[in-house]
């Protein structure tokens, strides 16, 4: 059973997410649109942050996404679980978006009418 990930895949999510201009943070995925199309697959968050124990890997990805979003790029996170990732680090006002609606927001991007409001938080 995974727990948690290393720290050199910590190292690897930096470096994607660093690259990346537009990031979607959404259950399973957090990829770059633009230029390289890095994809990373992982349990979102990839650690089990509610135990500390096993919190740095998700704690490493957030940091990784805040600086990306202070860098410029377009951070979007949808999902209970990262959501509350960033509410509980308070983090959602260095974000671009942040959404509870992980699958409403995968259905907005796929150009399907709904409810959905993302938000500057």
């Amino acid at each position: 059973m995974g727990l948690d990930v290393g720290p050199k895949s910590r190292e690897k999510y930096r470096e994607a997410v660093l690259a990346a201009k537009t990031i979607l943070w959404n259950g399973l995925v957090a990829t770059n649109f633009h230029s390289q199309h890095h994809l990373i697959r992982s349990r979102s968050p990839p650690g089990v942050f509610e135990f500390p124990a096993f919190s740095k890997g998700s704690e490493a990805l957030l940091d990784a996404n805040i600086l990306a979003a202070k860098n410029g790029a377009v951070v979007i996170v949808g999902g209970g679980d990262t959501a509350t990732l960033a509410a509980q680090y308070g983090a959602e006002g260095s974000l671009s978006h942040v959404s509870t609606g992980g699958g409403a927001s995968l259905e907005l991007l796929e150009g399907k009418v709904g409810y959905l409001i993302l938000g500057k938080t």
